[in-house]
């Protein structure tokens, strides 16, 4: 009795709007059983994929910090200079080093081959030509060492210039000017805007139909759903918060998302069959929830309902509906219409 006094109250309420004008034609749609995924939806953090420090690889005294805090590199980019005379000097003794090698191995080879041309008169004994070919032997590999030595030399100077390896933003500074660091010492962090994954943390019971189906979407505040790629879901738990971690890459432009923001996941955690019907069927009034339903006189009927989730543009019906019923799916054309009296009358008969 009181479901029906209401549903009389919603038709008076809606007899009390004057009609819009518009066509009086309604559309009509059938209650349909299709399968419903659910999904439940958690917190996932935007991270870089490329997130790093760089650390000293030789002692030094920092000279120059063209980058601060907050700034914008490109790969390539100086971004600290340290003071590099002793690694020259290093590499100005071993490039002596490698003139005097060569110059030996060039006197070795030169003796060599003199002794080879008498020796092979018989003129010199076999014992000089085996020391003139170990000496050139040992004034080669006398100057492979020189070599060596400048490609280190070489090295440990170039490594007074630290270069950012990615582009992207300074998150970090580790090392003020004047300050003298030693290899292995974190110099400057930063993390690269180019490549972005979200993750998040999926409860026990999910786990199972998540790690099967490896599907999620990734959405904004504003609704906008992200484009994502690879789902990566990782074979171990939280010992803590026994949660699994999913990981997704995302496919957006950069500029458009940061590290650190906030996102939703959605993850199908089950699969059911639901009652389906069009959205723009609902009707709502305060509390109240209710479709137009077609009786066998194509005789519009208010018919209260509960709703559950909601999937695009259709609606979830959890009771006060059937399978193969037609519902109005555009009832704003019955407002202050008089289809709608005759409802009324029929109701106020039926009490």
């Amino acid at each position: 009795m009181i479901k029906h006094m209401r549903l009389g109250w919603f038709l008076a309420s809606l007899l009390m709007i004057p009609a819009m004008g518009q066509s009086d034609e309604l559309i009509v749609s059938t209650v349909a059983r299709a399968p419903l995924t659910e999904v439940i939806h958690l917190d996932g953090l935007i991270e870089a994929v490329q997130q790093s420090t760089v650390s000293a690889q030789t002692s030094g005294t920092v000279m120059e910090l063209p980058f601060d805090v907050d700034d914008s590199v490109t790969a390539g980019d100086l971004i600290v200079r340290l003071e590099d005379s002793e690694q020259q000097s290093r590499l100005r003794q071993a490039e002596a080093g490698l003139e005097e090698a060569r110059s030996g191995l060039q006197n070795a080879r030169q003796q060599y081959e003199r002794i080879e041309a008498i020796h092979e008169r018989g003129l010199v004994s076999r014992q000089e030509f085996d020391q003139a070919r170990n000496n050139l032997s040992a004034a080669s590999a006398r100057v492979e060492r020189a070599e060596a030595s400048v490609a280190e030399a070489q090295k440990q100077l170039d490594y007074t210039r630290i270069i950012a390896p990615y582009g992207g933003i300074l998150t970090e500074r580790h090392v003020e000017l004047g300050e003298s660091v030693n290899p292995g010492q974190p110099l400057l962090s930063g993390l690269s805007l180019e490549q972005l994954r979200v993750v998040v943390d999926l409860p026990q019971k999910y786990a199972a139909l998540a790690r099967d189906e490896r599907q999620a979407t990734v959405t904004l505040a504003d609704g906008r759903v992200l484009e994502t790629g690879e789902l990566t879901f990782y074979p171990y738990a939280n010992p803590e918060t026994h949660t699994f971690r999913l990981r997704l890459r995302l496919n957006e432009p950069n500029g458009s998302l940061f590290p650190g923001m906030l996102v939703k996941v959605g993850v199908p955690v089950a699969s059911r069959e639901a009652l389906w019907v069009p959205e723009s069927a609902l009707i709502q009034r305060s509390e109240l929830r209710a479709v137009f339903v077609l009786d066998d006189q194509d005789q519009p009927r208010l018919r209260q309902i509960r709703e559950g989730s909601r999937e695009g543009d259709r609606l979830e019906i959890l009771a006060g509906l059937s399978a193969g019923e037609r519902v109005v799916a555009n009832p704003a054309v019955l407002v202050g219409s008089e289809r709608l009296n005759l409802t009324r009358r029929s109701m106020a008969e039926g009490e």
